[in-house]
């Protein structure tokens, strides 16, 4: 290997790619429990169609376009690595080769709009899903990836590397981006049969609570291995990402508490999910205190966002606006309070000395992306719903969408109803049959058979 070249970061860099790829599962799981049974290979199905479908798309020119020398003001990459030609497997990108650099980056592009298909749970059509994917990566997340993550002395991406944002690991690129993308297809799709009229509750908090405790586990990958060498900026970008995301879940399950007067496990899982979005931006940024603040802002906005699609009439599933795009919000402006110039960056924040201009340069950036990726989303999801139809129809939707769609079910209830079956016979018989002699009969020993009853 050439001068330069660090096997240890090397190896800490895939082992984190490698983390990061376990978040797609992890958040297949987190979502798969969220919705209802009759939905929950869909959802299982719908983020791991991600990982096949722009796997592929990144080695044919994914990479090039977010990564390429740069071919248009900052806008975009060039096609100079089509199909991932002309890298070497001795090139290097700072002190790991770059095929190293493009595994990891390729699972952020895979969980971006894995992110996405929590918003329209229950009612998209799977083939029409896998080509607003293929889609939407081409045309919204390889060009926004190239904005703020292409770093080229000052003639990378024109948020990043161009206009100074900070984005440490991806609470624009990913989560603002996956965030108002998830609004666009709610409003695009419409609403579900009976929202705001039937129980629509989680079918499995167990699920859900393993997916987000596997979300959790590979997001230090996701931040710590954003720094791309094993060093101490990574370490405390670790640190950052622990104590944000718990005090987010504290954060959320007190505001719950206060709210709705009780500490729910989907709240706690939620929570701890707004804090993992809210500290990605910042966990290069700021101090372990700073992070503690994102995650508390970040636990108790979120928790009151999600409420928002009542008030305003948007059926987001499964809050991803409220989670991501409010959650990324608040962790890419709160660097411009809360920058400490010496993580792993210069720039200070308001409360560091820095002044106002970092966080100028932040809403800036929150501002471009969410709006580049509402309009573009919308116009893709319409294009797909004109096309090939986006959503399936109200008796697949009612009757549930695993069978339509996968023809399978998450649950095999009809063992359940057969043992049953087979059990009533013998109960039958043990049931003690009724004496020919009335019983007596009283206001109070009706009121006990009521209460057994009901």
């Amino acid at each position: 290997m050439p001068d330069g070249f660090s096997a240890g970061d090397t190896a800490f860099v895939l082992i984190s790619a490698a983390l990061v790829m376990v978040m797609t599962p992890g958040l297949a799981f987190f979502y798969g429990g969220m919705v209802r049974a009759k939905s929950t290979l869909n959802m299982l199905a719908m983020s791991f169609l991600s990982l096949g479908i722009v796997s592929v798309l990144w080695v044919l020119y994914g990479y090039s376009l977010s990564f390429g020398p740069d071919a248009f003001g900052g806008l975009i990459g060039n096609l100079d690595f089509l199909g991932m030609r002309g890298i070497g497997l001795n090139e290097l990108t700072g002190t790991i080769p770059i095929t190293a650099f493009a595994l990891f980056q390729l699972m952020f592009a895979i969980i971006t709009p894995a992110l996405i298909s929590g918003a329209i749970a229950d009612r998209a059509k799977f083939a029409a899903w896998g080509l607003f994917i293929a889609l939407w990566v081409s045309v919204v997340y390889f060009p926004v990836a190239h904005w703020v993550f292409f770093v080229d002395g000052g003639n990378g991406g024109w948020l990043g590397d161009r206009n100074g944002v900070i984005d440490f690991a991806g609470g624009t690129a990913v989560h603002i981006n996956a965030g108002v993308a998830g609004l666009a297809l709610c409003l695009v799709l419409g609403k579900r049969v009976g929202f705001k009229k039937d129980p629509m509750r989680p079918h499995s908090l167990p699920l859900v609570m393993l997916g987000s405790g596997l979300l959790w586990f590979g997001w230090f990958g996701f931040n710590a291995g954003s720094a791309l060498a094993a060093n101490g900026v990574a370490a405390m970008a670790a640190v950052n990402t622990q104590v944000a995301t718990g005090a987010a879940l504290v954060g959320w399950l007190v505001y719950e508490k206060l709210k709705h007067g009780a500490f729910t496990t989907l709240g706690a899982a939620s929570g701890a999910v707004a804090g993992l979005v809210a500290i990605t931006p910042a966990c290069g940024s700021v101090s372990p205190l700073g992070a503690v603040a994102i995650g508390l802002v970040a636990g108790a906005a979120c928790a009151a966002a999600v409420s928002l699609k009542y008030r305003w009439g948007f059926d987001d599933s499964l809050d991803v606006v409220g989670v991501h795009a409010v959650g990324g919000a608040i962790g890419s402006l709160l660097i411009g309070l809360f920058a400490t110039g010496g993580v792993g960056q210069t720039a200070k924040g308001l409360f560091y000395g820095g002044g106002w201009d970092q966080l100028g340069k932040q809403a800036l950036g929150v501002a471009a992306v969410g709006a580049y990726s509402f309009v573009m989303s919308w116009l893709l999801a319409k294009a797909v719903d004109i096309t090939v139809g986006f959503r399936v129809s109200e008796e697949v939707e009612v009757a549930g969408i695993d069978q339509a769609e996968h023809a399978e079910s998450a649950y095999d209830f009809s063992a359940v109803g057969a043992g049953l079956a087979r059990a009533l016979p013998g109960l039958a018989a043990a049931t003690p049959k009724p004496t020919e002699k009335p019983t007596e009969t009283t206001p109070e020993k009706a009121a006990q058979k009521t209460e057994v009853d009901a």
